[in-house]
């Protein structure tokens, strides 16, 4: 509770940085629990920064030994999954649920000091919130034994576990990578997880053991789900790559061709090619046709989530292994520029890289999105998957009995008046937030948690195959 110093930067497209200017908030006179509108100047600028500050105690951080572990004493835990439990899914909805982390220890770990040994240390991040283990010095085999406790605000979000090597006042060297998405937490057991690279598409060396418990309230967790979700106040470093840039055209070729080859089986059952498919589709468009209802059509979403749910898992297996085989890329190489280049061919070079760099990012965009719709339907995540089947029941019973145009005059009177109830809300679109949760394929294949056995690192492939 002291003063918070606000630095405001510029940065333009070479890369370059500059300071526009400073201000200060005394968080000692700001109140607790409560929204304040502050308009500060800026310091050797002109201008002011239009900032929104609530000050709410943070609850649910810890970092502990594992004799002193939080949800191992019976009558706390007890406490904590009452706090969670359905009576009390209105109270404090932003207080999601508590995510509990055992850092046992690492094996084999790769050697990034001269004298074959490392100094790893354990980064954990989980959203915007950072935890860190101690260093252990000169080991490959290292023993944390940590308790870590996070509290959640999207049950969405995905726990990041790297390893680093400590290397003094330089940037720590990267040993190790591990996503995983909090849905997929198999609650009080030990696992091992192969570590990854920095890309989180192939093994790299060693293993990691973790052990997590995660309490939350489903209730909660749903009604967050429609809700923007937050950004990473880290950026995201990421660069300009010809295999990135093919893989994602590649993956909205595939989803263009998906729609290309629906439109020629509409169009074959029009020109009766099969007169048995053709019967069938003309009938059914008469049917439909005559008894049309707006209803139907959320019904008819939820029998695709249906078909799915039924549909033999062989598919299932065999799309996540082409999407895996499909993001199978190397790590990318950096392009240096030479100094010797003169000025004005840079700055052309600068200006085509941001160009490609935005047709990626576009890409990217179209890829993803395309790839989350389909993901909502094939179960990927079967607590969002459940999710839209009970939003598209309701909707199916709402628009049964209630008009169409009730509803549009009750959506219309909120959407006015979302503003005049509350002069800060952030206007957003449902289906979008609901869709940002859903993983692309190249996230499904970054979350995957690889086999022991195939935690071989790409140089040990390398020298088998020799």
């Amino acid at each position: 509770m002291g003063i918070l110093d606000i630095e405001v930067w510029g940065k333009d497209s070479k890369k370059h940085e500059e300071r526009l200017g400073t201000c200060k908030v005394d968080i000692a006179a700001l109140p607790l629990k409560q929204a304040n509108c502050l308009e500060l100047p800026l310091d050797s600028c002109l201008g002011a920064l239009l900032m929104l500050i609530t000050l709410t105690p943070c609850t649910g951080v810890s970092v502990s030994d594992l004799c002193v572990c939080p949800l191992a004493d019976p009558s706390e835990r007890k406490q904590i999954d009452q706090r969670y439990c359905l009576q009390n899914s209105l109270k404090d909805m932003k207080d999601i649920g508590i995510l509990q982390v055992k850092v046992l220890k690492a094996v084999d770990l790769l050697a990034a000091d001269f004298s074959g040994k490392s100094d790893p240390f354990c980064l954990l991040e989980l959203g915007n919130d950072r935890l860190q283990t101690h260093t252990i010095y000169k080991n490959l085999n290292p023993e944390w034994n940590k308790v870590f406790t996070f509290p959640i605000k999207d049950i969405h979000d995905v726990l990041e576990v790297t390893v680093f090597d400590e290397d003094g006042d330089k940037p720590p060297d990267f040993l190790g990578k591990v996503a995983i998405p909090l849905l997929s937490i198999r609650d009080g057991q030990p696992n091992c997880y192969v570590l990854k690279n920095k890309d989180l598409e192939q093994a790299f060396k060693g293993v990691i053991y973790l052990e997590m418990d995660l309490i939350y309230n489903p209730i909660k967790a749903s009604i967050r789900t429609f809700t923007p979700r937050e950004k990473r106040f880290a950026e995201d470093g990421r660069k300009l790559s010809k295999k990135i840039l093919s893989r994602d055209a590649d993956r909205v070729k595939r989803i263009t061709m998906a729609i290309w080859n629906t439109i020629q089986f509409l169009k074959s059952c029009f020109q009766w090619e099969s007169t048995l498919r053709s019967a069938i589709a003309f009938v059914v468009f008469l049917v439909t046709v005559w008894n049309f209802e707006l209803y139907m059509i959320p019904l008819a979403l939820l029998l695709l989530f249906i078909y799915n749910f039924l549909r033999p898992m062989k598919g299932k297996v065999g799309s996540v292994q082409d999407s895996q085989e499909s993001t199978d890329i190397d790590e990318e190489e950096d392009d240096d520029d030479k100094e010797s280049e003169k000025k004005g061919l840079i700055e052309r070079i600068y200006m085509v890289q941001d160009i490609v760099s935005t047709v990626q990012n576009i890409l990217e965009e179209i890829a993803s999105f395309g790839e989350r719709i389909k993901n909502t339907f094939n179960w990927t995540v079967p607590f969002l998957s459940f999710l839209a089947c009970l939003i598209l029941a309701v909707a199916t019973i709402i628009l049964y009995f209630i008009p169409l145009r009730y509803i549009v005059l009750i959506w219309g009177i909120n959407k006015f008046t979302k503003k005049l109830r509350n002069p800060y809300a952030i206007d957003n679109n449902e289906l979008l937030d609901f869709l940002s949760r859903v993983p692309s394929d190249v996230q499904k294949v970054q979350y995957a948690e690889l086999k022991l056995c195939s935690s071989q690192s790409p140089l040990r492939k390398k020298r088998s195959a020799l």
